[in-house]
Formats: C-alpha cells, structure tokens, sequence
C-alpha cells in the first residue's frame, strides 16, 4: 500500500462529481490557490502568460511572483476586450482567464478567446470559482483546464478551504498529479468530504443565491446613494448579452460603489447586520467588503467597490439591511 498523498477513495468521489460537472478529470488541491500554483507549473520557464489586469487578489499576487521569481513576462489586459487579449496572445504560452471577473464582474467572450489560443497554441486557463459548472463550462468552450476554489459556491459553508482543477488533456492532467503529488498541495479527506456533501446542495443555493441578486442588483441601481451597479444579469451592463450567449445564470455575486469616499465605504460594510463584513464568499450567508482594503487587489479596482456575496436568506431581509446601511450615509 502506498502513502495516502497519492491518492484515496475519498478524493476519487470528489474528483468524480467535479469531472462529471466540468466534463473532465478532476485533482482536488489543499486551497484554490494551490490549484492556480500546480496550473501555472504548466508554464516555461520565462514564458509569455497573459491575464487580467483585475483578477483574484491572491492570483494577482502570484502573478508578481511568477515575474520576479521565474522570469515569466505577465500581460495584463481586460479580458472583456476581445481584441486586445487576443493581440496579447501572439507570442504567449498561456492565457488564465476569469469570467465574471473578480471582483469586477467583467465577462470575456470565452468562445472567441479560446478559439483564438487553440489556433496559436496557447494553454488556455479558466477560474470558474464565480459561475460555477452549474452556470458556465468552459472546457465545452474551448478552455485546456479549469480551476476552481471549492471553498466558495461548491462547498458553499464557509467552513474549509480546498481547490481543484479540471481538465480532458492527458499531458496536463499528469503534470497537475506530479505536482499535488510530490509539492504535498494535498487535500484533507475530512476537507474533501465536506465539500462533496456541500455539492449535493449547490443546484439549490445557486438559484436561490442569483435569484436574489437579480433584486437586489436593480434595487441597488435605483438607489441615490449608489454611484455604479456592476452585475451581468442587468440588462444594460456591459457583459449581459456575452453573459446571457454563454451561462446559464447571471450568478449571486454583486459589484457597486456608493456615492462617497473610502471612509463611507468601510461605514456602510461596518453597519450591516445581516450581511456578514468576511473576504470569503459564495456561501449560504451573504457577505460583503471593501476589496481594496487588501493590499493584493490591484490598482485598477475603484477604491469604494463594494464586493457582494449573495447567500440564501430571505431578498427582502438581505435589502432591509442594506438600505439602512445606506440611509445612514448620508
């Protein structure tokens, strides 16, 4: 018998869902950024990556350190923008893209980009954390893997912290096990197990979760204390008709900034009551922040973006809450 770090039943039931989801092999990882590290392995050493310029604040991070560390030439572009993304591509090995964006809810044309990296041969790379396969697959658009933080939407309790990755290409799925394997990025079967039995809700929570944020995002937009609404179920936001072509929902995650400063931002995260002030997100209790409080986040995020986890509880509880948080501002 061999050591568990190279694999045991409890990760093959976990890996199965999330394969059958996605329509691929499935690795699950200790973290989602564990995940995102074992996929950016697939990289030469000095390669061209094209990214976000906006993405997750921890792959921002890591992607800093991919420059200083291993020469790897990182160029930012907005993924919304066709053109440029593909222009950047023309001599890169890798494209990672998030779509919605996090926590600018941008929306790529994942279609066109993929089919652009397939014809230059770029490995092209997709967090799904946000759409979830229930919502968005982009391995049937075209993408070569997929990555996930399983500690949001698909475990959905904000009690563990896990990642996967998926993927149909044989090559890359055994140099993402190599790398779990022998870098010890392993998952705790306790971790592993809950997060299957989270999964078994998901389809729930998610309807639940979008349904609600599609109120509260027009509620928001018709409120004079908010200055700019980014959601792409809204009919005139810049990525619902991509949104519409290519999910199945518009998801549960919500972007505004209310009129003001820095400090009005952080007063109204601080007087809620029912939503919860925590970076994490994609759980059945809905959170809220400011997410250039972090150090991480990039620059091109605005400084009063207020990130929205929509959970399960009732819309009208979840408005009440906020509406007197905004009402106190002013």
């Amino acid at each position: 018998m061999g050591y568990a770090r190279t694999g045991n039943p409890t990760w093959t039931a976990l890996e199965d869902v999330l394969g059958t989801l996605e329509g691929g092999q499935a690795l699950a990882f200790a973290s989602g950024m564990a995940a995102v590290a074992a996929v950016f392995e697939l990289l030469p050493q000095g390669a061209v990556l094209v990214a976000p310029h906006s993405p997750y604040g921890g792959t921002a991070r890591l992607l800093d350190l991919l420059e200083a560390d291993r020469g790897v030439q990182v160029r930012r572009v907005d993924v919304s923008d066709t053109d440029e993304t593909i222009a950047a591509m023309a001599d890169a090995a890798m494209l990672w893209v998030e779509s919605p964006t996090n926590p600018l809810l941008a929306v790529a044309d994942l279609p066109r980009l993929f089919e652009a990296g397939r014809q230059r041969r770029v490995i092209c790379c997709a967090d799904n954390t946000f759409a979830t396969p229930l919502n968005q697959r982009p391995l049937d658009l075209g993408a070569d893997v997929v990555v996930h933080s399983v500690t949001k939407y698909l475990a959905g309790h904000s009690d563990l912290v896990l990642g996967a990755a998926v993927t149909r290409d044989q090559a890359a799925y055994q140099r993402l096990l190599e790398h779990r394997t022998y870098r010890g990025a392993i998952p705790g079967p306790l971790e592993t197990w809950i997060a299957l039995r989270g999964i078994r809700t998901l389809d729930l929570r998610l309807e639940r979760a979008q349904r609600s944020a599609a109120v509260l995002a027009q509620r928001l937009v018709s409120h004079p204390r908010v200055e700019r609404v980014r959601y792409p179920g809204l009919p005139d936001d810049p990525g619902h008709g991509r949104a519409a072509a290519q999910m199945n929902g518009f998801g549960g995650m919500i972007s505004f900034e209310p009129v003001g400063d820095v400090a009005t931002a952080d007063r109204l995260c601080r007087s809620t009551r029912l939503w919860v002030h925590a970076t994490s997100l994609g759980g059945v209790e809905s959170s809220l922040e400011r997410r250039r409080r972090w150090d991480e986040e990039s620059a091109t995020v605005p400084e009063t973006l207020i990130r929205l986890s929509v959970g399960i509880e009732d819309v009208d509880d979840l408005w009440a809450d906020l509406a007197q948080a905004l009402e106190q501002l002013g």
